[in-house]
């Protein structure tokens, strides 16, 4: 790697106290990847484990960009991509490692496309299964398709393609609507053009819009099983933080639906959205009744919160004047900072 002003790729990486995984992510990207003239940026949000101060002694070629406030996943990540060189633009989750010569396949496959503006690739779990990463992008008709229960339809018929591409496991070349951002190749030119991740989005649904603005560019995301990202995902301050990023997965859903669908789409949003939950809690509660476990008290407590959160929301007052009663900011608890 040379210390150019500009080069190839650009790895943007959000850090917000990530010491303990995002030592072996740098060292996965900075061993395994060859043939690629790379930059890495850490954008970190704040973090007090020291993760700064580790990684300028074990990777001193990694700028770190120290925002001293947790900024969330898109302003943090778009702080990275405005200090971007790079011709690519790889959003990587710190909670990541990146598989020998992925980076280098993945930008080779996204040279041979120069129509498409974003790249996706396979995602795995530690086990080595696949992680749906790649999926369809919400609509009104999808979500009430996933609330119902009625998604595996969708390997009959395509009117019942809910959130997943049924029956594909990432193992061929393919347009998808959206990637996820734990692992998003995107043009520079063409992401900076469209300003970066929309910032409303503080965390969840910020790639599903990205995604949506380049094919609303005129411009595919295609996916490739080509390279592969393990994608540890058990780090992250979801699980941290359960109660909290449920409802920022919530908050944002309704922003999506607001954005693109408008107030009757936010609305809709909240009647599909309790309607999911609902059904969700009927079916692990009879779960529950017979094989009780601890993790299963912890799904039913956030359904519970989730549900009285929904029940007491206004959509619209929440995306258009950020309002939210009393009773709601409660059930958050603890909100990070």
């Amino acid at each position: 790697m040379k210390e150019a002003s500009i080069v190839k790729l650009s790895i943007v990486i959000l850090c917000w106290n990530d010491q303990k995984v995002i030592i072996d992510c740098l060292d996965s990207i900075f061993t395994r990847t060859h043939a690629t003239e790379f930059e890495v940026i850490v954008s970190d949000n704040g973090s007090t484990d020291g993760s700064p101060e580790l990684i300028r002694q074990k990777f001193p070629l990694v700028r770190v960009i120290e925002n001293r406030a947790n900024l969330r996943f898109s302003k943090g990540n778009n702080v990275g991509i405005e200090a971007s060189s790079g011709e690519y633009v790889l959003i990587l989750n710190p909670d990541t490692i990146v598989q020998e010569g992925s980076l280098d396949r993945l930008v080779a496959f996204a040279d041979a496309h120069p129509d498409a503006g974003g790249f996706g690739c396979r995602i795995l779990n530690p086990d080595g299964s696949y992680q749906r990463s790649a999926r369809p992008f919400p609509t009104i008709w999808r979500c009430w398709i996933s609330a119902l229960g009625l998604a595996g339809l969708g390997r009959f018929a395509k009117v019942f393609t809910a959130d997943e591409y049924l029956g594909w496991n990432g193992d061929t070349v393919r347009p998808i609507d959206w990637q996820s951002g734990c692992c998003l190749l995107v043009r520079s030119g063409l992401l900076k053009q469209l300003g970066g991740f929309d910032d409303q989005f503080q965390y969840y649904y910020e790639d599903v819009d990205l995604c949506r603005r380049i094919w609303g560019a005129g411009h595919p995301v295609l996916f490739t099983p080509s390279a592969t990202v393990i994608h540890l995902g058990g780090q992250s301050t979801s699980t941290r933080f359960p109660v909290p990023f449920e409802l920022d997965k919530h908050r944002n859903r309704y922003r999506y639906f607001y954005k693109y669908f408008g107030q009757k789409g936010a609305r809709s949003c909240r009647r599909h959205s309790l309607t999911r939950i609902r059904v969700r809690q009927v079916k692990y509660g009879i779960r529950a009744m017979f094989r009780p476990t601890e993790g299963l008290r912890r799904r039913m407590e956030l359904y519970r919160a989730a549900a009285e959160w929904n029940r007491q929301i206004d959509p619209v007052e929440l995306v258009q004047h950020g309002r939210e009663p009393e009773t709601c900011k409660r059930i958050a608890l603890q909100i990070p900072q």
